[in-house]
Order: C-alpha cells, then sequence, then structure tokens
C-alpha cells in the first residue's frame, strides 16, 4: 500500500505518554486521525476507541503482521495494568468490512482482559460460520462481539442493519 490509510483513534483518560506509545505503532502503517473526548460521566476512566480501515480477516493479519499484533495487544493489556482492577477501561476495536466487525471490552479482572485481548484473533475461525448468509439477517452492516467473562469467549453480541437490531440468541437471530 503506497498511501496511508486513515485510522480513527479516539480516547479519554490515556495519558500523553500512552498514547504516544500506541501512536507510534500506528503510524507506521496508517495516518491515524486523533480524536480525543472529554469523560463522560461513566464508571470507566479511560476508553479507547480504534477503527480499522481493513477488513478483519487473514488478510489483516498478515499485512499488520504477528510481531505488530502482539505489541498490539501488550499495549492494551498494559493499560489494564496501569488502571487495576475493576471498571477502568473500556476498550472498542472496529474493522471496516462488510459486514465491520467490532469488538468491545469492558472487563473488571485484568487476567480475563489479558485472556480476552490474546483470543481476539480466535474469531477469524468462527466468521465463516457467524457470517453464514443462510444464517446471518440480510443486510447486516455491523457485528459486535462481547467477551463473556463466565465461558471466557467472544461472543456475538449483536448486529445492525440499516434498519434494524438483532440480538443473536440460542444460535438464531432475533430483533431487538
Amino acid at each position: 500500500m503506497s498511501s496511508k490509510l486513515p485510522l480513527s483513534l479516539r480516547f479519554y483518560g490515556v495519558s500523553p505518554w500512552e498514547l504516544e506509545v500506541l501512536y507510534s505503532l500506528l503510524h507506521s502503517l496508517f495516518q491515524v486521525k486523533e480524536d480525543p473526548r472529554e469523560q463522560p460521566d461513566e464508571d470507566f476512566t479511560t476508553m479507547i476507541d480504534i477503527v480499522f480501515p481493513l477488513a478483519f480477516n487473514d488478510a489483516f493479519f498478515k499485512w499488520f503482521g504477528n510481531a505488530r499484533w502482539d505489541k498490539f495487544k501488550a499495549i492494551l493489556k498494559e493499560l489494564k495494568r496501569r488502571r487495576g482492577g475493576g471498571r477502568t477501561l473500556r476498550v472498542y476495536i472496529k474493522f471496516i468490512g462488510k459486514p465491520s466487525i467490532k469488538f468491545m471490552l469492558d472487563l473488571d479482572d485484568k487476567n480475563l482482559f489479558d485472556s480476552a485481548i490474546e483470543k481476539t484473533s480466535f474469531v477469524l475461525e468462527l466468521l465463516p460460520y457467524h457470517l453464514d448468509p443462510h444464517k446471518i439477517p440480510a443486510s447486516i452492516t455491523e457485528i459486535v462481539y462481547n467477551f463473556n467473562d463466565k465461558t471466557e469467549r467472544w461472543n456475538i453480541d449483536s448486529a445492525t442493519s440499516e434498519n434494524e437490531t438483532y440480538g443473536f440468541s440460542q444460535n438464531e437471530w432475533k430483533i431487538t
């Protein structure tokens, strides 16, 4: 890729040092568009919302590189470690594709948080099943995954189309 693709980085409660580490990792491949936010009235002291301008697939990980992905995960885990337990960090990681894939993570426990970050790429193996056109509602634009702290797995939380929001329950889609 000759020109850098635009990557969105929204955040609040991130120290300048932490931001510089994350920025330097992402800036080598992307044109990072930073969007600092004011902290809303909620339980989380820190929020990071990253939108990768590429689809969540094997090609992304091959292009991004395993070493860079490992460093990205380590940065997120370090953010959680520095903030301690409790509801201190909320992370959104979105990949633009058809449909877009979004991971939402806000676990209290650091070990579960770390496990969730490590298991993000495991969802790749499930995508062909989750995106089966015979099972997924038509015209889905985004699927949101949430990490289940009891099963310690990423599960589909919801999906949206232009006009509807769906929940995934008992192995089927239902309009919510």
